[in-house]
């Protein structure tokens, strides 16, 4: 004993006599002093041992402090992690005790099964109830066996399809390369999109992407009849994932087409998409603009592929590019523009001097003013990148030719303002303060039918090609079938006007003058959720499959859960809000702050790192491997993707599940594992 001062492990003897079967298998001539050598060499090496636990000490802890007296360690305030095994005490054994092993182990191995039980149950008969319970933690962890890698494949892709927890997924990634390879199939990841509502797969369709530019060459075809019109304003769904403003030399808008790399793989698209609705939840980048430093009403706002368009009261229109930096201005009404719509790099305007006027955007100059209402134009919607057609306080709607310059009919029948319109192919409907709103063909230039039953004006107008929903001053919101003229339903509960509508599908949500945001099913014709969303009227309210942006004259634009009614979040506050568009991954909103006019511009859209282009195969095997994850991400303060993976199928870019963190490891606050650094 006085030879060696900390002996060998047994953990560690145990290992050696696993991989050096033929030095265990010794005689009594020359192998012994061959293993007391191998032995005196490694018992310089360290003995890995975890700390004991308040509520049980290991057996090794119970023997060190029975011979040497030391007083046990200090209570902790959690448990201690603990060796994977049991470790015995090798601090009395004695110089002989290595040869007698020896032998057993040999003699162990050359018996038969029952022979070996019958000297198991001999030897566990003699033991103590301190040393079953020593056998027992020794034993149960050589039991474990990991199910994934005795079963077929089939079976273990059964079962991770029950899991919809993507935490969950991320870190079981990170168990062996087996279940790596398993989480690799994107069986798995298509079933969690379904799960999570997240939509057909970027691939497919150049999601949020508006009809006109399908046109684009290498554009493929929009199968969503959902983005050729909208019922609410400014709602053309862009997203920054295609295009981008660059400065050109001469401080003039180079706007160009720019595509991130497509997401072949459900699971590069689930990533993509969780990150913007974690964004949305509790992230998101924002800039802030002054738009005028007088106090100004903003009568429009539009948030297109390329641009901002915000309109004012002051006959002045401010052109911004995608992050909010000011572009140009449009000078040319007179008076002050309440109506405006925009159509790629065309924009058509009208106000209170009574004529239309069309724009270039690239370069800011008026290509034509449409002259012949005789009252302030009040509301403008396009059909087709050559049509416009406009609302006036003269009661009639315009059909103007906007390449050429000219009017193409007058639509007459109602007898007060045309406050509202909506357009579906050759379908334009309109709201009037004469409380009834009218079926046009433009084509026929005719009213097909009149819809009457409000008490009191029109204020908003929703139109899907079959359904037309009308809010009134009555407090009431009705539905109405398009082919026919008739009233299919009244909804009723707000108790003020009704000012801001939107259709989608069969939801419908609406906001009134009492503060509240309403959402409809249609099918029922019945209210799912009822929001006390603002203290005063709702200004501005828009909608998609996941969430509703409200803003309101108290100063706060709020995004709820359209699913549950739940608020998300509060985005901003100021004195007043204006109006507020959004889309997948951005949101524009104009409010009074003091004085002054400002605009905030969200950005939800994920990391740039995340759509880098994939690294070529001999480059990733020239990186170096990736450290266990237990010491890789214990370096991190937050838990996230980082690493790109080549689909070795499709040869396109995919996202691997690699640094999603241990699991056990805790989400840092206000983050997401799959947040990159």
């Amino acid at each position: 004993m006085a030879g060696y001062s900390r002996p060998l492990s047994f953990s560690e003897r145990r290992g050696s006599t696993m991989s050096c079967g033929e030095e265990l298998s010794l005689s009594t001539t020359s192998a012994g002093p061959v293993i007391v050598n191998q032995r005196l060499d490694k018992m310089a090496q360290p003995r890995p041992r975890g700390p004991p636990t308040p509520s049980m000490n290991t057996p090794a802890a119970d023997f060190d402090q029975q011979l040497t007296g030391s007083p046990p360690h200090p209570p902790t305030p959690a448990a201690s992690p603990g060796p994977t095994n049991a470790q015995p005490d090798w601090s009395d054994a004695a110089d002989d005790e290595d040869f007698f092993l020896a032998n057993v182990r040999q003699v162990f191995k050359t018996c038969s099964g029952p022979h070996r039980n019958r000297i198991l149950a001999d030897l566990l008969n003699m033991c103590t109830t301190q040393q079953l319970s020593f056998v027992h933690q020794f034993v149960s962890p050589l039991l474990k066996k990991d199910p994934f890698t005795s079963l077929p494949d089939e079976l273990c892709l059964r079962i991770l399809s029950f899991i919809d927890d993507p935490q969950v997924l991320a870190r079981a990634s990170q168990v062996s390369r087996r279940w790596r390879d398993l989480l690799s199939d994107d069986v798995t990841w298509k079933n969690l999109c379904a799960k999570h509502d997240y939509g057909r797969r970027l691939s497919e369709v150049y999601y949020g992407v508006p009809s006109y530019a399908a046109s684009r060459p290498g554009a493929l075809p929009l199968t969503d009849p959902d983005y050729a019109n909208h019922s609410f304003p400014g709602a053309l769904p862009g997203s920054a994932a295609y295009y981008a403003a660059s400065r050109s030399v001469d401080g003039s808008s180079d706007t160009a087409l720019i595509e991130r790399p497509k997401l072949r793989s459900y699971k590069s698209h689930f990533k993509q998409r969780y990150l913007v609705e974690s964004a949305w939840r509790t992230g998101g980048r924002h800039t802030t603009r002054t738009i005028t430093q007088d106090g100004r009403v903003v009568t429009s706002l539009h948030l297109t592929p390329k641009y901002i368009v915000v309109a004012l009261d002051n006959a002045r229109i401010h052109i911004f590019d995608r992050e909010g930096n000011a572009l140009r201005t449009l000078q040319g009404h007179i008076m002050g523009v309440w109506a405006m719509v925009p159509w790629e790099d065309v924009l058509v305007s009208g106000g209170c001097d009574r004529d239309v006027r069309v724009w270039d955007m690239a370069n800011g100059s008026c290509l034509h003013t449409l002259r012949g209402h005789t009252s302030t134009v009040r509301c403008l919607k396009m059909s087709d990148a050559n049509t416009a057609i406009s609302g006036s306080r003269d009661t009639t709607l315009r059909v103007w030719d906007i390449r050429q310059g000219v009017c193409r009919n007058v639509l007459v029948g109602h007898q007060a303002s045309v406050r509202c319109l909506e357009i579906k192919g050759d379908i334009v409907v309109s709201g009037s303060y004469d409380a009834t709103a009218k079926i046009w063909s433009i084509s026929e230039g005719r009213c097909l039918h009149t819809l009457t039953g409000h008490f009191s004006q029109i204020y908003a107008i929703a139109f899907d090609g079959q359904r037309v929903v009308t809010g009134s001053l009555d407090t009431s919101v009705r539905v109405w079938n398009a082919y026919t003229g008739e009233a299919i339903a009244v909804l009723q509960g707000h108790t003020s006007l009704v000012g801001q509508l939107q259709l989608r599908g069969n939801t419908l949500v609406t906001g009134g003058s009492d503060g509240s945001v309403r959402v409809w099913s249609l099918e029922k014709m019945c209210p799912i959720h009822r929001l006390a969303a603002h203290d005063n009227s709702v200004t501005s309210l828009q909608f998609d499959d996941t969430r509703v942006v409200s803003g309101g004259s108290d100063g706060r634009v709020k995004v709820w859960d359209v699913k549950t009614g739940h608020l998300v979040r509060e985005l901003i506050t100021a004195e007043s809000v204006w109006r507020v568009v959004f889309e997948d991954e951005k949101c524009v909103a104009v409010a009074n702050r003091g004085s002054r006019v400002m605009m905030e511009v969200w950005s939800f859209s994920p990391p740039e790192d995340a759509y880098e282009r994939p690294v070529s195969l001999p480059q990733r095997l020239a990186e170096p491997s990736p450290t266990h994850p237990l010491t890789a991400d214990f370096r991190r303060s937050t838990l996230g993707l980082s690493s790109i993976d080549m689909d070795e199928d499709s040869g396109s870019q995919d996202i691997d599940m690699r640094d999603a963190g241990p699991s056990t490891a805790p989400l840092a606050g206000n983050t997401t594992f799959f947040h990159d650094d």
